[in-house]
């Protein structure tokens, strides 16, 4: 029996082929191996990519509200400061008002003592100072 050069080239072939799948084979074995790793290790990456999106939505819908409602309550502490200035204001004049009487009246217990009229100039001030608010209330109608 005899082989031609043809194929005994052939066989050649074939048997370096074979031994070339067998050396592959356990490369593409650890391939399909860690694709499939990759595979799982993205969808889990993806899970949690998920999950993160739906909690930063949830996030982001809540420092919505939460800025809506600070911009609401910014809004009524500034109205709110708008109408206590006039009440600030008039309790400033209020207080400056009190002061002048005080300052006033200091005067004039001075000017009585000069005079020589300590205890009994008190008291008719006292009483000069009383009929004059009786007399404004009772002309206004409080009485």
């Amino acid at each position: 029996m005899s082989i031609s050069y043809g194929a005994l080239a052939g066989l050649i072939a074939a048997v370096a082929f074979l031994i070339l799948v067998l050396f592959t084979l356990p490369l593409i074995v650890r391939v399909t191996k860690t694709m499939k790793k990759v595979d799982s290790t993205m969808d889990s990456v993806n899970t949690a990519v998920d999950d993160l999106t739906k909690q930063t939505s949830v996030l982001m819908k809540q420092s919505e509200d939460l800025l809506e409602k600070s911009n609401a309550l910014l809004a009524d502490v500034n109205g709110k400061v708008t109408e206590l200035e006039p009440v600030v204001k008039a309790a400033a004049d209020l207080g400056e008002s009190v002061s002048d009487i005080n300052s006033s009246s200091r005067r004039m217990v001075e000017r009585f003592s000069g005079m020589g009229i300590r205890g009994a100039g008190i008291g008719i001030f006292s009483s000069l100072v009383s009929r004059m608010f009786a007399r404004r209330k009772r002309r206004r109608g409080e009485d």
